[in-house]
């Protein structure tokens, strides 16, 4: 959460101190598998990059594709003017509205209920469902509702139900950012970028509940990034978030930060405080990423926003550079179906205020 300088005040917001002063307990035992060094990178070919969809001064951040093929894509509220939170790809590369015009409707200063996206960050398609994260934090300003996740029936796009996140989940500057399903444990996973932490959903319960909140492993680690020669002064918490089925462990990341975290489902979903943070090991040195993904073989992608790049870390730990250059503008978040990779350019480091004249596109790779 993906999770911009020039944009209303966003570093401002994000850097908040105004809410309960920072979790002081730290891990009762160090970090392990702490590497030397960052692992060399290896070049592969290059790939054809093929657009799916542009958006012309709309600025997208998240994709989704689902079991079917179909294309989702999201807004989120970082300034006025957003013409719609989500919406579905056409086959010539139109789009509409998602599930229909009245959920997108929403205008800042309007009245909330829960009937309309207000900040969506990202979208997630899992089985036949499509799950929407509304922040309810539009421009940065503070949680006005609880964050929630809206979830629709892919079979007849019609409302399937809305998981709000309990009020000892989320802080007043939170801004909760991705998310991951997890089928096997009937859990939800999401990132908190805003106030540094990760939150757990039981969909069985419907319950959530908060876990490494101000955790080193959470917080970012350094106030901005340096891309093409200049700093992007910001301050993003846990962003990227990624689950690997295959081991059973959730892999998290700061945007902010050169370090990739996981833990294990079994101790996050069933430990206390203490047990949780002392399982987290720090896996690998990395570039700074947004979002991330794990394919069924194994394999973690995400982006080096500062150089431009999306990386593959495979199974063994060898950092790969699939594709880099022009058409990686901030790949701000993935999706893999049909073996392609889906990413979205999201030019985070380019957007101001005004961003009318800026193009936001849908790529897919072949991997």
């Amino acid at each position: 959460m993906r999770t911009i300088a020039g944009i209303l005040a966003l570093t401002a917001v994000i850097a908040c101190k105004k809410n309960p002063e920072p979790i002081k307990e730290t891990p009762k035992e160090p970090l392990k598998e702490t590497p030397k060094e960052p692992l060399k990178t290896e070049q592969t070919t290059e790939k054809e990059v093929i657009e799916v969809a542009s958006f012309k001064g709309q600025q997208v951040t998240g994709v989704t594709v689902s079991n079917k093929g179909k294309v989702f894509a999201n807004f989120p509220r970082w300034r006025k003017g957003v013409k719609h939170s989500v919406v579905t790809i056409t086959e010539n590369k139109e789009y509409k509205a998602y599930p229909n015009d009245s959920w997108n409707s929403w205008e800042i200063g309007e009245e909330i209920n829960d009937s309309v996206f207000v900040a969506v960050q990202s979208v997630v398609a899992f089985n036949d469902k499509l799950f929407v994260l509304d922040t309810r934090n539009p421009l940065f300003k503070g949680v006005q509702d609880a964050p929630r996740l809206v979830v629709f029936n892919l079979l007849t796009d019609k409302l399937d139900t809305i998981i709000k996140l309990q009020s000892d989940s989320y802080h007043k500057d939170s801004y909760i950012n991705d998310l991951r399903v997890d089928g096997k444990n009937n859990k939800i996973y999401l990132t908190d970028s805003g106030h540094a932490g990760l939150v757990v959903i039981d969909m069985v319960s419907g319950k959530s509940k908060r876990v490494l909140d101000n955790h080193k492993s959470t917080l970012a680690e350094v106030d901005h990034l340096t891309i093409n020669g200049k700093k992007w002064n910001n301050t993003v918490h846990s962003d990227g978030i990624a689950l690997d089925g295959r081991n059973q462990k959730l892999y998290y990341h700061a945007l902010t930060g050169y370090n990739l975290y996981a833990v294990p489902l079994s101790v996050l979903n069933e430990g206390d405080k203490a047990t949780i943070e002392a399982a987290v090991t720090l896996v690998q040195k990395t570039a700074a990423p947004d979002g991330m993904i794990f394919d069924d073989q194994g394999n973690l992608y995400y982006a080096d926003l500062e150089q431009h790049k999306i990386m593959k870390r495979d199974v063994k730990g060898t950092l790969t550079t699939i594709l880099e250059g022009e058409k990686v503008k901030w790949a701000d978040t993935f999706s893999i179906y049909d073996g392609a990779l889906y990413y979205t350019n999201s030019r985070i480091h380019e957007a101001k205020e005004d961003v009318s004249t800026l193009v936001f596109t849908i790529n897919k790779i072949e991997l």
